[in-house]
């Protein structure tokens, strides 16, 4: 009776009651789990469980091995046979395997301080959701969820979770791009930003397919090594198709963020964080080629425009994915990549024949360009950068990279510079650009409600469709 009590008292505190109808094997070790881990002691490492060990969640293994600071207590992916996760069992050989998450942390809760999370976008949300329901510190890989309201539970969570650590995997928020902004933000360098371009403008996985399709792909047959039902998630279900695992699920709106999602996070980051920007108050969709209600379009051109913030004045990021959508860039900008054949517009812009991932920021006074991920700033024109050296504040190193900042966070020895309170709005902004790109339109969006004035299809959207029977559990804080 004693048992029972606690166990029912453990579920209503972490708002996943209605669990134990639904999975009454899964909690059978639940009055086991603290909600507050201790901080360790230096020299000491953290018992990390990995879900998604293929693909990106098994370079994040490989990361966090490399940092020294992680002994790892379990393993988990859905696809235990696949090519790609056979890779970190057999270098991991001994380390206590699983395929479903729940079972995972039943077998395994009281031994596991932390989990890093490396499934598809649409995954990440019922997983986050138990691990900080049972004080486990979290690693996920970015964008946070899907949908805006998944993202505004997990700032939920981990707020009423306060003791544990949370970190989104936008790796170059841990290298020189971040140390950079912010002492050039904090010494005014940066300042009455106006303007951003962001790029990416590679080819990906989506690009050249089919726009005129009318249904998704047709069924295929389950790999015997997959568990699909588990892959599937809180959505609603679809049979099986290769064009949905393995990376392809990114290019499904009712997967992944697509290109944004993917880069938006590599890219916009700092900014978007040092200089307060929240969320927009408009989203536009300017260009959307090859737009279907499935997949991404194969070029996007998204206006989003960031309201005035203290005495910063309103900014425009504007936002250019696919192959023959590269933006113009300013005089100055250099010419690596620009065609000489395409002469400067009116304004001065050059439009370039080809262009790596990155950012152009348009303030008062200076322009900026950089790269992705951790790249450094520079100041354009040349000249310009040339006469502001002796002004330009010095940027301290990273102290650690991203997962050894987690990992030394879960210790109490850093705190994550990418926490969901930070990386929440950058990931809500992704899911709003989507939904844009989805419905091709123009939305209006009110940052106190968070709720779209001007489209009821698309203020559903910020919630989505109902979760599948048998994971609504997730959704409680």
């Amino acid at each position: 009776m004693k048992k029972n009590q606690d166990r029912r008292t453990f579920l209503k505190n972490t708002g996943l009651i209605t669990a134990a109808s639904a999975f009454p094997y899964i909690w059978t070790n639940s009055e086991k789990h603290s909600s507050f881990i201790p901080t360790k002691k230096a020299g000491d490492k953290v018992n990390l469980a990995c879900i998604g060990i293929g693909n990106q969640g098994g370079s994040d293994v490989m990361s966090f091995h490399k940092t020294g600071l992680a002994n790892f207590v379990a393993f988990c992916d859905v696809d235990m046979g696949a090519p790609q996760t056979l890779e970190v069992l057999q270098k991991f050989p001994d380390v206590p395997r699983f395929q479903d998450f729940r079972t995972m942390f039943d077998k395994m809760g009281n031994q596991i301080d932390a989990v890093a999370i490396g499934v598809p976008d649409h995954a990440h949300f019922a997983i986050t959701m138990m691990a900080l329901g049972l004080g486990k510190h979290v690693y996920v890989e970015k964008p946070m969820a899907r949908t805006f309201n998944e993202i505004e539970l997990m700032m939920k969570a981990a707020k009423k979770h306060s003791k544990v650590v949370t970190q989104m995997g936008n790796q170059g928020h841990s290298e020189a791009n971040y140390f950079q902004f912010k002492a050039y933000k904090d010494a005014g360098i940066i300042k009455d930003v106006t303007a951003i371009t962001a790029h990416m403008n590679s080819a990906r996985r989506w690009h050249g397919w089919n726009t005129q399709i009318k249904s998704f792909p047709p069924a295929e047959a389950i790999p015997s090594t997959l568990d699909w039902d588990i892959w599937m998630g809180v959505t609603q279900p679809h049979d099986y198709n290769k064009d949905f695992v393995n990376g392809q699920w990114r290019c499904w709106f009712d997967y992944g963020l697509g290109a944004l999602g993917d880069w938006g996070a590599h890219i916009i980051d700092t900014a978007h964080q040092f200089l307060d920007l929240g969320l927009p108050t408009e989203i536009n969709m300017l260009r959307a080629d090859g737009h279907n209600p499935y997949f991404y379009p194969q070029s996007s051109t998204i206006l989003f425009k960031f309201p005035e913030r203290g005495n910063m004045p309103p900014v425009d990021i504007t936002w250019y994915d696919g192959v023959n959508n590269i933006p113009p860039v300013p005089q100055g900008y250099g010419v690596t990549e620009l065609d000489p054949n395409i002469p400067p517009a009116s304004n001065g812009k050059i439009q370039p024949a080809k262009l790596n991932p990155g950012k152009i920021i348009y303030s008062k006074d200076l322009t900026f360009k950089g790269g992705s991920h951790g790249s450094t700033l520079s100041i354009i024109p040349p000249e310009q950068a040339k006469d502001m050296a002796s002004k330009l504040p010095e940027v301290p190193k990273s102290p650690s990279n991203h997962y050894a900042n987690f990992l030394k966070a879960c210790m109490g020895q850093e705190e994550t510079r990418s926490p969901f309170a930070i990386a929440g709005p950058l990931s809500q902004v992704f899911s709003l650009g989507c939904m844009a790109q989805k419905l091709n339109t123009k939305l209006i969006f009110d940052p106190k409600t968070k709720q779209i004035t001007n489209n009821t299809l698309a203020n559903s959207l910020l919630k989505g469709a109902a979760p599948r029977k048998g994971w609504e559990q997730y959704y409680k804080v």
